[in-house]
């Protein structure tokens, strides 16, 4: 009987329909705080049923579960185990991972988000207020009053910029200290000498003062920076993910044979490991005693298991399935390859944040030529005039005028407004370069199982077979957790039919069920234990004593789009391939239904990581459609990667964008959509342009105080962040 890692789900509507738990008495002495992967809920009805239950149990303290995380945060009692709780939840009909909390911490919070966010608030109701009294001094207001106002105006601005201005302080000093120009060190002279030259001028009670440019040019700056902040925070690391899947403990076999729950830390090559069914491999290893099946989906990501048995080597990563294992460990840590995967997304990573993006480009050159530009106005006009004013208040103009405020929201104004119209068509946009790079791509690259197809097998020959022998199969599946029995069982009891009254009814490892009926053997399971010939799709037989065994045949349907996916991007001129973990059949019959020529089957994820770069080394901009755990090498690895929220968390941290839907038919629509978002990033950068060609002048002749440059300044901004509002 073949299986999947992912336990069905019941559907929502079930969810809904769940009877209620009555919550338990809390546990006053709880410590234990677990936390564990939920990658198949899909709904709030999935958190209700699992959050009452997981409640409603009396060494829980507290159950909590996050929907976009997928994760549930569980306060338990003390000797309750991650193993218990994990078992409880796939019981419910939920797949179910323990999650090393350690390995997230990094990830929890956003502080640095919520003080961008604070510093943005700060600085533009600094800037209303001061804006309020600027309005009585431009309306006439004189000498002393005008005086006082001024003061007022710098008692708000002084502390309001000590505060806001951070992120540009910082950031400018650090790079001044390595002797090195940012895009941080003329927003930061531009502010100071803005407030510089305001606290100046209102000391010689000058008819104009620049509090309130100084501080809209840092509300205008912080806003772009938190845009762009923003973008970066979503996308998480995959490597800390799939390090987080990493089993934390396992049980190992002493000479003596006493069971021994340790660290997988501490675990040595040659040492005996007991796998009960259900867990997953701590170590990579080879079988000893023990038959079973292993469910490899979370590495390969196909839905169908392999049978376990003594001398097989497994994987760390793995699932046992019926039988308890006995595992040799071959290699611990990070020799595993469960480990040596997340070394693959990690260096894949690193190599993607190397990518340029144009705003970076950009302000190499730019920096600099602010400087000089300011530099050269100030001793221009002072050589001129011998008036230190006049020759600060015209560098101050000219800082002001050229601070690349347009051109730091040139990127984020632009990727926000297609981020929020690919939203309304189902994709979120996780990583702040994906519109470029996905812009770029001529080469599609899909999986198979859980990304072209629903992952989800299904009985496709329920009117072929007898009722007798429905209610037969019936009786034999209904008690099994394997994913084949539970499509059977819900496909049986859908048309109405009742299980027969089995006896001894037992689960065979790596085989399938058996029971008695009236003095007769029923078994229903794999061909070979039936005696069967195979078929040539996923499947499972029914024999019922000396008879021909009837087969069950499962097929795993199309996702909803597929077939216009692949057809759009094929007619935009993109070649398309297939690269799967499973047999060469099911994906010769999926790449022939979809019109896919190229085509590999049985790739492992390294097979699938080095096709990608092989490709990318031929000069292909390889866009990756990727689902599983054995994706997240490739989808790290490709130009740019996609994948379904169904996936497994490693692999949608591991990609830049996230299908919200089922639908694969906004893929193409997302290219057309990042070419047009990375038209206007360049419209902007021309925008910018022209600005500073016809700004710059103007200031450098004297022509703009630094209250006028601020205000061109302003509208620069406004003028980037409307031509980036087109998109939408």
């Amino acid at each position: 009987m073949t299986t999947a890692l992912h336990v069905s789900t019941s559907a929502c509507p079930a969810c809904a329909a769940a009877p209620n738990v009555p919550p338990a008495e809390t546990d006053t002495n709880a410590s234990a705080q677990i936390m564990l992967s939920l990658p198949t809920i899909h709904c709030a009805a999935c958190i209700a049923k699992i959050e009452r239950a997981l409640n409603a149990r009396p060494d829980v303290t507290s159950a909590r579960i996050n929907l976009t995380r997928k994760r549930a945060h569980i306060s338990a009692g003390p000797e309750t185990t991650a193993q218990d709780l994990q078992q409880f939840v796939q019981e419910l009909g939920y797949e179910a991972h323990e999650l090393d909390q350690s390995a997230l911490n990094a990830t929890q919070t956003d502080r640095a988000g919520r003080a961008l966010l604070m510093r943005l608030a700060v600085a533009g109701f600094a800037s209303m207020n001061v804006m309020l009294l600027s309005v009585s001094v431009w309306s006439g207001a004189e000498d002393a009053t005008r005086d006082l106002f001024h003061w007022i105006s710098a008692a708000i601005t002084l502390p309001a910029i000590a505060f806001c201005g951070q992120p540009f302080f910082r950031n400018a000093w650090a790079a001044l200290s390595q002797k090195r120009l940012n895009m941080d060190v003329p927003i930061t002279l531009a502010i100071l000498l803005a407030v510089g030259t305001s606290l100046w001028e209102t000391a010689l009670s000058g008819e104009h003062a620049y509090f309130d440019a100084a501080l809209t040019l840092t509300f205008f700056l912080l806003a772009g920076r938190y845009l762009d902040h923003r973008t970066r925070a979503i996308a998480r690391s995959a490597a800390e993910e799939l390090t987080a899947l990493e089993v934390p403990r396992a049980k190992r076999l002493n000479p003596d044979g006493i069971e021994e729950e340790v660290s997988v830390a501490v675990l040595c090559v040659d040492d005996l490991i007991l796998v009960q069914p259900g867990g997953r491999m701590p170590v990579d290893g080879n079988i000893t005693t023990g038959l079973s099946e292993i469910d490899r989906s979370l590495l390969t990501g196909e839905t169908c298991p392999v049978p376990a048995a003594p001398g097989q080597a497994v994987s760390a990563g793995e699932v046992n399935l019926s039988g308890p294992l006995t595992i040799q460990a071959t290699a611990v840590g990070t020799e595993t390859s469960l480990h040596r995967m997340a070394d693959l997304v990690a260096l894949a990573e690193s190599g993607r944040s190397r990518y340029t993006s144009l705003a970076d480009g950009a302000a190499r050159l730019y920096a600099p030529g602010v400087h000089i530009l300011s530099a050269l106005a100030f001793a221009g006009w002072y050589l001129w005039t011998f008036d230190m004013r006049t020759a600060l208040n015209i560098a101050a103009a000219v800082l002001i005028i050229t601070c690349p405020c347009a051109l730091g929201l040139a990127v984020p104004a632009v990727t926000t407004a297609a981020s929020g119209r690919l939203f309304r068509r189902g994709m979120l946009i996780k990583h702040e370069t994906a519109l470029e790079r996905l812009a770029q791509v001529d080469t599609v690259v899909f999986d198979k199982t859980g990304t072209l197809t629903e992952g989800m097998p299904e009985l496709t020959n329920l009117d072929g077979v007898g009722r007798s022998d429905l209610s037969a199969a019936l009786a034999l599946a209904q008690g099994s957790a394997h994913p084949l029995a539970r499509s059977l069982t819900q496909a049986v009891r859908g048309v109405g039919i009742s299980p027969l009254e089995l006896k001894a009814v037992t689960e065979v490892p790596g085989c399938g069920v058996q029971g008695e009926f009236e003095g007769q053997e029923l078994r229903l399971g794999r061909a070979e234990w039936v005696g069967a010939n195979g078929a040539n799709q996923t499947s499972v037989f029914l024999q019922r004593g000396k008879e021909k065994p009837v087969p069950f045949l499962f097929s795993d349907n199309l996702r909803p789009g597929a077939k216009e996916a692949v057809a759009a991007l094929r007619d935009a001129g993109m070649d398309v391939h297939l690269i799967s973990g499973d047999t060469a059949v099911p994906v010769a019959n999926i790449a022939e239904q979809l019109g896919i020529t190229s085509w590999q089957a049985e790739a492992s994820p390294t097979d699938k990581a080095i096709h990608i770069q092989e490709m990318t080394d031929a000069g292909a901009r390889v866009l990756m459609v990727g689902d599983g755990l054995n994706d997240t090498a490739a989808l790290a690895a490709a130009h740019a990667s996609i994948s379904p929220a169904s996936a497994l968390d490693a692999a949608r941290v591991a990609s830049d964008i996230v299908l919200l839907g089922g639908d694969l038919s906004p893929i193409a629509a997302a290219c057309v959509t990042a070419r047009a978002a990375t038209k206007r990033i360049r419209e902007n950068f021309r925008i910018a342009t022209l600005y500073n060609i016809i700004a710059v002048p103007l200031a450098v002749a004297g022509l703009a105080t630094p209250l006028i440059a601020a205000l061109a300044m302003s509208t620069s901004s406004i003028t980037v962040s409307l031509n980036a509002l087109r998109l939408r």
